[in-house]
């Protein structure tokens, strides 16, 4: 505030010998000085106050627009949301999708096209909704059915194989080493390493290890569905793991004899007829140790 006094009384020359010679030591005289000398050289036409006061009483008064606070808030609320909206939705759209159904757990989900997607205990899917109708690809990992939507080709990926249908039901199922697909309505190609097949309605095909088995199957839907394990030539640490995904539990394997193949069903929710089919089948002992940890035992 002083300085904003003394500097009006330097441009009215207004400052005693003192106050000036403060004035001109002060680190922002240099500027002051050299804008002093450029309005200096300004002019201003004469005013005339009498035609200055007569124009201003003519103009027309415009009655000033209040607009209330509330509405202030309201409008830049709306603004947010809109904003948060398109953010989400372009989010949602652009950024992968993952479905998952963890041990014990099924997940049922539509995909953009609306086929339908019934994941098994224990697996993974990741899709990107970007570009689906025309790019209709999905990875899967685990077990999953399918209910594919009439349109353009549709890929399953998995880390052992692909399957490309065109309007179709089947099943997919990639657990570790093998490999096995099951068409239950339509037409599926199957590739796995070099090999290429075509299945057809009640067709079915296995690979493990390089080895390829194929099967007629005489049902509309995976067993697993309908809460029954379904087996065909597999060993018994395989078994055992699909008894953990579908139970949630852990299974601890002491026996000497872990090549013997299965082929069967198992109930996936009795536990106790699934353990005693089991230990029936290999002569093992079955214990449980804990709420969620059975080991098997020889005999």
């Amino acid at each position: 505030m002083k300085k904003n006094r003394l500097l009006a009384k330097w441009l009215n020359n207004d400052l005693s010998q003192d106050e000036l010679a403060a004035f001109e030591a002060s680190p922002d005289f240099e500027k002051y000085q050299k804008i002093k000398q450029y309005t200096d050289h300004l002019a201003m036409d004469d005013l005339d106050e009498n035609a200055m006061l007569s124009n201003i009483l003519k103009q027309k008064k415009a009655t000033p627009k209040v607009v209330p606070l509330y509405k202030k808030w309201a409008f830049r609320a709306a603004a947010i949301f809109v904003l948060a909206l398109g953010v989400t939705l372009a989010f949602n759209f652009l950024t992968p999708q993952t479905q998952t159904a963890g041990f014990g757990e099924r997940t049922t989900f539509s995909l953009p096209d609306n086929s339908t997607v019934v994941l098994n205990s224990g697996s993974e899917i990741n899709y990107k909704k970007l570009n689906w109708d025309s790019h209709r690809t999905l990875d899967l990992k685990g077990e999953a059915y399918f209910r594919v939507a009439k349109g353009r080709r549709f890929e399953v990926h998995t880390n052992l194989g692909k399957v490309t249908v065109l309007g179709t039901q089947f099943n997919v199922k990639a657990r570790k080493n093998r490999f096995d697909v099951v068409c239950y309505e339509g037409r599926v190609k199957v590739n796995y390493a070099n090999t290429q097949i075509v299945l057809t309605h009640g067709q079915s095909v296995s690979f493990e290890n390089k080895n390829q088995t194929n099967t007629i199957v005489n049902v509309s839907k995976p067993e697993w569905m309908d809460n029954q394990i379904s087996f065909y030539k597999e060993d018994i640490r395989s078994l055992l793991d699909e008894v953990e995904r579908q139970y949630n539990i852990t299974v601890e394997l002491n026996s000497k004899d872990t090549t013997s193949l299965f082929t069967g069903k198992l109930p996936a929710k009795d536990l106790n007829v699934a353990l005693h089919i089991i230990s029936t089948t290999y002569h093992l002992e079955a214990k449980k140790v804990s709420e969620n940890k059975i080991i098997f035992d020889e005999k």
